[in-house]
């Protein structure tokens, strides 16, 4: 089975930890899309959806959902696609 190599950051500016995990994947140079869900409120509720709570980040990482910034699920996710 192979793994989608699309990362999705649900976040908003004045959220620490989601300006920590997109610089964590800029710094290895990872591609990701970035939706800030104060913009965007279908957005947020399609976070709540996939996450199951409230809080943010919520990373889509080719379908699995981590919420915060969980540095070990998040280089599990980037070694299963030769990407660190």
């Amino acid at each position: 089975m192979s793994k989608d190599n699309s990362i999705i950051i649900y976040g908003a500016e004045w959220c620490g930890f989601c300006h920590t995990a997109m610089r964590y994947l800029d710094d290895k140079k990872v591609k990701y899309t970035y939706i800030d869900v104060d913009k965007d409120p279908a957005a947020g509720q399609e976070a709540v959806d996939k996450s199951g709570q409230r809080g943010i980040p919520v990373l889509d990482l080719g379908g699995e959902i981590v919420v915060g910034f969980d540095r070990p699920k998040i280089d599990a996710y980037l070694k299963s696609l030769q990407l660190a």
